[in-house]
């Protein structure tokens, strides 16, 4: 039975306008009036007991559904049915009074989402428990961090049993330890039979939550299916160029199937092909890090990170099984002793999955540096990763009476993508396993 149903839903904002942009359409008299389509005949349903996974860019219309589901906002036209008991995390301070301690907003909040005062009393011990804010909890909540509003707000939504349970990225704000039991809960209420509409721009997540998941685009769905069909879609488009991305969306919109997606031959330019038939890795300039951090230098500067095939060419999109080498180059303003080098590389959610360093390696640590000097290093490596998009870090220090100080590093300094993939493999990392049964 189908607990959310959205039936042909369109949404439309009136844009704003510069004062330069009133004058002159006052003066003109120009009475129309500047929209911006949020949604476009939106069209989709959630099972009772169903997880789904709303994916797609910033301003594709994902929040403005959801507000919508929830009853937040109205549609311009079409029609949205809910079936149950909603618990929604839009955004950081919803349904807070910021005037009211902890306390008080635990039953505020919970009232609002329709619990009784007995249901409070009887949650409220397990709210402050999983919120592990108590000893703030007589604090007023204007008072509190943005992470600690977010623990009690999902600590409250969490123990009101919802039938339905709606997250907007707002878990990405917490730090690792509480989002971590944040999704052992989710998936405790999934084993309750709940049903979760979840938006994260966490590819993982998605993956290993959902059921199905949704690509919106633009204020349009393009394609509703398994996870990773849909993610791998959707990483597709943030990677294309313009008129790529255009014949893309046309395909998903008529197909829904990216499979079937046939790239002209200014799309396979870049594409090399082996002697056996089989494509193997390329090269796409759009594959770069938005969230890049370098920090100062500290007498060395590390520059050009990038990925190269064993015939050092630079690639981005890396065949697993093959073998590649992480690069950089290093140069010094300064003399440096027992310097060491570092790598890591790390997944979409920021999760750390292998690095390598120098720094414990007496072979491969650099005794004594000259100020002047230059480097170009190298990390060679088996790519062992399952497909997906993955970030590089790089790093490099120095030894000085007998502490360790870093010279220079870089966070997200480039990123790759792996494609191709066994069947039989799950997880991250292929190790190889090879089966065997005896009787």
């Amino acid at each position: 039975m189908a607990v959310i149903k959205v039936d042909q839903v369109s949404k439309s904002f009136v844009t704003t306008q510069s004062p330069w942009a009133l004058i002159k359409k006052h003066l003109l008299n120009i009475d129309k009036v500047p929209l911006f389509q949020a949604l476009k005949n939106i069209s989709f349903h959630a099972e009772a007991g169903e997880t789904i996974g709303i994916v797609g860019h910033n301003g594709s219309g994902k929040s403005t559904l959801l507000q919508i589901i929830c009853g937040v906002m109205q549609p311009d036209s079409g029609e949205v049915q809910v079936n149950g008991r909603v618990a929604a995390l839009l955004e950081l301070g919803s349904g807070f009074n910021p005037e009211f301690t902890g306390r008080e907003n635990v039953y505020f909040n919970a009232t609002l989402l329709g619990l009784s005062t007995r249901e409070v009393d009887k949650a409220f011990n397990h709210i402050v428990e999983f919120s592990g804010i108590g000893e703030f909890l007589d604090q007023p909540v204007k008072s509190y961090s943005s992470g600690m509003m977010l623990r009690l707000a999902f600590s409250v939504i969490i123990h009101s049993n919802p039938d339905i349970l709606i997250v907007d990225e707002a878990l990405a704000v917490g730090d690792e330890a509480f989002q971590r039991k944040c999704y052992a809960k989710l998936k405790q209420l999934q084993a309750s039979g709940a049903t979760l509409l979840f938006v994260s721009h966490s590819a993982g997540q998605v993956v290993e939550l959902c059921d199905r998941a949704v690509l919106l685009d633009h204020g349009e769905i393009l394609m509703v299916g398994k996870p990773k069909q849909v993610v791998h879609s959707y990483h597709k488009l943030l990677h294309m160029e313009s008129e790529q991305k255009k014949r893309f969306r046309a395909h998903l919109k008529n197909e829904g199937a990216p499979e079937s997606y046939q790239p002209d031959e200014a799309e396979n330019k870049e594409s090399s092909v082996n002697n056996t038939g089989s494509s193997i890795e390329r090269l796409n300039h759009l594959l770069q890090p938005e969230t890049t951090v370098w920090f100062s230098s500290n007498g060395a500067l590390l520059s050009n990170p990038h990925i190269e095939n064993m015939q050092g060419e630079i690639v981005n999109l890396l065949e697993s099984g093959q073998r590649y080498r992480y690069c950089y180059h290093a140069a010094f303003d300064e003399e440096a002793f027992e310097v060491g080098f570092g790598m890591m590389i790390k997944s979409v959610s920021g999760l750390a999955i292998s690095g390598s360093t120098t720094i414990r390696d007496h072979v491969n640590r650099i005794p004594y540096v000259a100020a002047g000097s230059q480097f170009k290093v190298s990390f060679e490596f088996d790519c062992l990763l399952r497909n997906g998009t993955y970030f590089l870090n790089c790093g490099c220090s120095k030894l000085v009476e007998g502490e360790r100080i870093s010279l220079h590093r870089g966070v997200d300094v480039a990123m790759f993508q792996v494609v191709g993939e066994s069947a039989s493999v799950t997880g991250m990392i292929d190790l190889g396993a090879k089966f065997s049964v005896q009787s």
